[in-house]
């Protein structure tokens, strides 16, 4: 270790074992004059020029990129008071007060405590200038405690002013973390906006494909990335050299896990939405994070190009909510796996298996039982045992019965929207609307000028609040055929936009001679089992389907009304 001599007077030929202490901040920037090359060159010519006694450098610490305003987040801080606490070292050296402590009270607590109660001399180069062993004096007085304060208030200033930054990027939708969630990576000609990483994109497209159209387990997705060795986002982003950092990541095996599928499926930065702002630091002293609630988060729609299309992603978010837990030995989801209910208790269809010995061999049988007969008790509910196979054949005959009524159903909504009633209608709303409106602004002018009437004396008090009375309640009766009207207008317009969604998303199917994952959650709610057998199947957007009934009656209506 480097050592010097310094022998100004006899008192002070002690040895000196000296800890450098350099520290970066994370807001320090680029700034060189706080950099920790310059740091160290200043305490080196203070050290060779003007230390006063003999010494030994023991060692470096040196926290680069860490805030001053804790001391327990401060790695290379924790190891010098160690050593100091080990009797390793008895000096400590620093540019200024503010690189060892921005916060004030760790301040007094080191200096007024524990370097006294070890015997550590302490150094300060900057202003004010400090050394508690050639002036023991100096932590007692003003200047020191008051730069604390100072030093510490810098930090809180700064601290709120980065805040509200932050804040402010996460309203207008734009990208504050460090690094980029896998997937995509940040754009080169600006940080806060995200670019699809095409290679991470691929995997992501796979895994929502896999767990939603192909009925994969989240499990069966972890152990089919892993065989394939496509590495973890975490091990991702280190092969790609970036200095990614995570809690654990030393002691992670790099593999996939269920909870990196969980977090993937729920994301919505795969859709285009940003999402920020669901934790916080608890103070600019105290780091530890604590989440917020959902209604403060920061949630901005259309910031980046999508990975994942919406639709998928619902369906995604839909099967998320199911029961679909799979065999042991399995890693795909069964196709019924969370639809199926039993008509009688409501409770969930047991799946099983049986083999039986044909004259072509051994085959299996698979079917389904109510659950609360199979494993709770047989004198709650009976068997309403179905075949797999007539399951299947039941279900995809009912959708495509209720595909054709649908296409039905859109075929009578397209000629009610060519028809001109429909349109006279709405021009008939909307000037009945206009001719009301207008009444109601002549009736509130003549509430006006009625108290200048009184006031002139052309009408007498008594008239005034009888005619008053009478004009207002003329106002809220217009005001309440106002809304009525608008309500009309509302209904018809909403009508149209669900038609058109709840259409599409049956017609798209049109077609179909066989069942898969994605089509059911498309499609269907629950599917409830008869003991006879039969079938009962809740579709998707009940409520829709009413409304539409609802609107063709309605039109049909307005039509013979018109024609008659």
């Amino acid at each position: 270790m480097p050592r010097g001599r310094k022998n100004k007077n006899e008192q002070n030929r002690k040895l000196w074992k000296v800890a450098v202490y350099i520290r970066l901040s994370r807001d320090d920037g680029n700034d060189e004059s706080l950099s920790v090359l310059n740091q160290r060159k200043i305490i080196q010519d203070y050290l060779e020029n003007s230390f006063d006694g003999e010494y030994e450098i023991v060692d470096y610490y040196i926290d680069d990129g860490q805030s001053g305003t804790t001391d327990y987040e401060r790695v290379a801080f924790q190891r010098m008071i160690q050593d100091v606490e080990a009797g390793v070292i008895n000096c400590v050296i620093c540019k200024t007060l503010a690189r060892a402590f921005r916060n004030y009270s760790d301040q007094g607590y080191f200096l007024e405590r524990i370097f006294p109660l070890y015997g550590v001399r302490f150094i300060s180069l900057g202003d004010p200038s400090i050394d508690t062993f050639l002036n023991p004096e100096v932590t007692h007085g003003m200047e020191v405690p008051i730069s604390g304060i100072m030093n510490d208030r810098y930090a809180a200033r700064t601290s709120n002013d980065i805040r509200r930054t932050f804040d402010l990027k996460r309203r207008k939708g734009e990208f504050i973390s460090a690094f980029a969630p896998y997937g995509y990576k940040k754009n080169p000609e600006n940080k806060n906006h995200l670019i699809i990483d095409e290679e991470a994109a691929k995997v992501v497209r796979d895994i929502f494909h896999w767990f939603v159209y192909e009925g994969m387990s989240k499990l069966g997705i972890v152990k089919r990335l892993n065989a394939l060795g496509v590495l973890s986002p975490t091990r991702y982003k280190l092969s790609k050299g970036s200095k990614f950092k995570a809690p654990q990541l030393s002691k992670s095996d790099g593999l996939w896990s269920i909870n990196t599928i969980y977090t993937i499926l729920k994301n919505k930065i795969y859709i285009g939405t940003m999402v920020q702002g669901k934790e916080r630091i608890i103070s600019y002293k105290v780091h530890d994070r604590i989440r917020i609630p959902e209604e403060e988060w920061y949630i901005v729609e259309n910031t980046h190009e999508p990975i994942i299309d919406k639709d998928t992603f619902e369906k995604a978010q839909i099967l998320g909510r199911r029961d679909t837990r799979t065999a042991p030995a399995e890693k795909r989801v069964y196709l019924f796996s969370g639809f199926l209910r039993c008509s009688d208790c409501g409770r969930s269809m047991n799946r099983k298996s049986s083999r039986k010995k044909t004259k072509s061999g051994v085959k299996e049988y698979v079917y389904y039982v109510c659950s609360t007969y199979a494993l709770k008790s047989k004198e709650r509910c009976t068997i309403h045992s179905i075949k797999m196979e007539d399951l299947e054949k039941a279900v995809l005959q009912t959708i495509q019965v209720q595909i054709a009524l649908v296409e039905d159903m859109a075929s009578i909504i397209k000629e009610i929207n060519i028809d001109p009633v429909v349109e006279i209608h709405s021009k008939q709303l909307e000037i009945s609307k206009q001719a009301k409106q207008q009444e109601l602004e002549k009736r509130i002018n003549v509430i006006d000028n009625l108290y200048l009437d009184w006031k002139s004396g052309d009408i007498t008090k008594e008239e005034y609040f009888r005619m008053k009375a009478k004009f207002e309640h003329q106002v809220e009766d217009l005001k309440q055929t106002i809304q009525n009207i608008e309500i009309e207008i509302g209904t018809k317009q909403q009508n149209n936009g669900v038609t058109d969604s709840y259409l599409k998303r049956f017609c798209k199917h049109k077609n179909i001679q066989s069942l898969d994952r994605g089509l059911l959650l498309d499609l269907v709610d629950k599917i409830y089992i008869h003991e006879n057998k039969k079938i009962t199947i809740q579709f998707n957007f009940a409520d829709q389907h009413k409304r539409i009934l609802e609107f063709i009656k309605e039109r049909q209506e307005q039509q013979t009304a018109v024609q008659s």
